[in-house]
């Protein structure tokens, strides 16, 4: 029963890894693309400044596409939130079973704080992104 429930641990394990590099993937492709297109709406509504229309037009985009960046920016840092307590819980899971069948020596507990600290890295990649993807666009529109 014992090997059952270790494979049903680091089944969860693998599962949770592939999650989270989907949700860090995810957000940094988006948040390039966020910036390429939000900063060619911000140069063309400063460019149409002389037609209201346009100018409008894609300013109202600008603003859809901040606020769809926010809230794509905001799931994945609590997915990845989401994902690091839950690999906390199973990776203390495992350890407390490795120390009960006398093999914990096998396995460095210093790993799980070094899984908490690339959550950290995870999402200020993130964080620093999206603000990116936000501010950029801003700048090219301020200034051009």
């Amino acid at each position: 029963m014992l090997h059952e429930i270790h494979e049903q641990l680091t089944q969860e394990v693998r599962i949770n890894t592939r999650t989270d590099t989907i949700f860090v993937i995810t957000a940094i492709v988006f948040n390039f693309i966020m910036m390429a297109v939000s900063s060619a709406l911000a140069g063309e509504a400063a460019d149409a400044r002389t037609d209201i229309d346009a100018t409008a037009t894609s300013l109202i985009v600008l603003i859809i596409n901040i606020v769809i960046s926010l809230l794509v920016n905001g799931v994945s840092i609590a997915g990845l939130m989401t994902g690091r307590a839950t690999r906390q819980k199973l990776s203390s899971g495992l350890l407390r079973m490795y120390e009960d069948a006398d093999v914990s020596k096998y396995y460095d507990a210093a790993l799980l704080s070094n899984y908490m600290r690339r959550y950290v890295l995870f999402v200020t990649v993130i964080a620093v992104l999206g603000t990116a993807s936000i501010l950029i666009p801003l700048v090219v529109l301020v200034t051009a």
